[in-house]
Parts: structure tokens; sequence; C-alpha cells
């Protein structure tokens, strides 16, 4: 029997919970039942905008401005939440940013920035949340001692020429992802990751918000239809869950078929 609220009593940190799809999986979160900590980078209108919804709907909820890449504030920021909440059960590193540029072009700022948020940023969380994993005691709640979901993109897997440096830290998120499922296993804790593939959310505006670029994006998804933030959001519900209790090590695709090659479905 499944239950409506498989989350109910944990405690979740989501990193670039202001918006986008850390947004959608904070309140799919807490609509499971967590309380939830919204972590954003500089503006805290938008995660307080989204704490206030959780706290109006019944549930709990608190907001953490941190940058990811910055060592001692992902450690200010794991003290802040365990103080509110007691504990961490679940950790979603989902913070992300991309600086487009054709490769010629591409400012070695702009290959260290993203790599440092994109992939030194999922490193510093995941360990924090294994440190404390470890030092706490087990709950009744959860079959697994903590769970990490990596956000990951299509583009571990799928080329994407003039945005060389956020495809190369994707492909990085994917081997780090299961190199530490590997490792922290035994210790039954899970590891794994969700790739999007297009979703409509701020940080692609450009791809979908004209009736033109909507067509062309299509064509690209044999589902026919661009994701929404909740597509995913879903998806890292049922991760965090028991009812995902032997799944580790493993990406999640959520692209609507965008993996599949749609430009040989007519063999080419």
């Amino acid at each position: 029997m499944f239950s409506a609220t498989p989350l109910k009593g944990q405690r979740a940190l989501v990193t670039g919970g202001s918006s986008g799809i850390g947004a959608g999986i904070c309140r799919a979160f807490a609509g499971a039942g967590a309380a939830v900590g919204i972590n954003y980078m500089s503006s805290a209108g938008p995660a307080e905008e989204i704490a206030g919804e959780i706290r109006r709907a019944g549930g709990e909820a608190m907001t953490l401005g941190a940058d990811v890449s910055d060592e001692a504030q992902v450690r200010s920021m794991f003290e802040r939440f365990v103080a509110q909440f007691g504990r961490v059960d679940i950790v979603v590193a989902n913070a992300g940013i991309q600086k487009d540029n054709a490769f010629a072009r591409m400012e070695l700022a702009e290959w260290e920035r993203v790599l440092q948020v994109n992939l030194t940023g999922e490193f510093l969380c995941a360990r924090e949340a294994v440190r404390r994993f470890l030092a706490q005691e087990p709950t009744a709640l959860s079959r697994a001692k903590g769970k990490i979901i990596c956000m990951s993109s299509v583009h571990e897997v799928i080329p994407w020429g003039g945005h060389v440096n956020y495809a190369a830290s994707k492909g990085g998120v994917m081997l780090m992802m299961k190199s530490l499922a590997q490792e922290v296993a035994p210790q039954r804790i899970r590891v794994n990751s969700i790739a999007p593939g297009a979703i409509r959310t701020p940080i692609n505006k450009a791809a979908w918000e004209t009736h033109e670029a909507m067509a062309r994006l299509v064509e690209l998804i044999p589902y026919g239809r661009i994701g929404e933030p909740e597509d995913v959001a879903r998806a890292a519900v049922w991760l965090a869950s028991d009812d995902a209790d032997y799944v580790t090590g493993t990406t999640i695709f959520v692209d609507g078929g965008m993996c599949l090659y749609p430009g040989f479905a007519d063999n080419g």
C-alpha cells in the first residue's frame, strides 16, 4: 500500500530550492510530509514565498541562504538546518547554473564557475550529508540511514556544443554519484540522480517562451511536450521514499524520451 505522505516526519534540504525544479521539489516534499529547508543563493524573497506557501498549507519550512560552492557556507547551512529541525534525512543537491559560450570564446572564469557550482557544489553538499547521516541515530521513519539525490541532466550522456562547461559538469555528477553510491551503500545510505530533459524553468526560458522556440524544442522530445517542474518533483519524492529503498546508484531520466535520439526515429 502506497502512502499519501511517504516522507512524513522526515527533514529534507533542497539546494537551489527557490525557483524552477528546486521549488517544485520543495513543494512536493512538503506535500509528502517532509519538513523542508529551501536553499537560495542571493535573493531571499522567492524562497520566503515558497516557505510561506508551505506553512500556510500546514507544513514546515525554513529558508537557507548559501553559495553551495563555498565549503564554509555549506557547513553553516547544514548547521542551521539541523538546529531548526534536529536532523537531516534527505538532501537534494539541485543548485546549478549555466554560462554558455562557444568553446573557443569560453573564458576560464565561465568554465570554473559552472564546475564550482554544478559539480563541486554537489560534492560539498553530498559530503556534508554523508557526515551527518553517519553521525545520526537511525530513525524508524526511513529504512535508509539517509538519502541523497543529485540533480544531473540529459547532458550527462548527450553532448551539447556551446555548453561544454555545463555538459562536463553533469558528466562529472554522474560518476561522482555512482562512485559515492558504491562507497556508502554498506552504511545504508542511498545515492541517486535525476536527469531532467527540457523542463519549463527560468534557466531555459528562451527555449520555450515563443511559439517558434517551443516548436523547435518539441522536435527533440518524442513524447511531444515540454516537461514541468512537477514531473521531476514526483520522481524525487519516489526516490526519497521507502518505495525506492532498493534503488541506489541509479540515474532516472525525466526527459520525455529526449535520450532516445529522435533524429534517428526514421532511420536517420
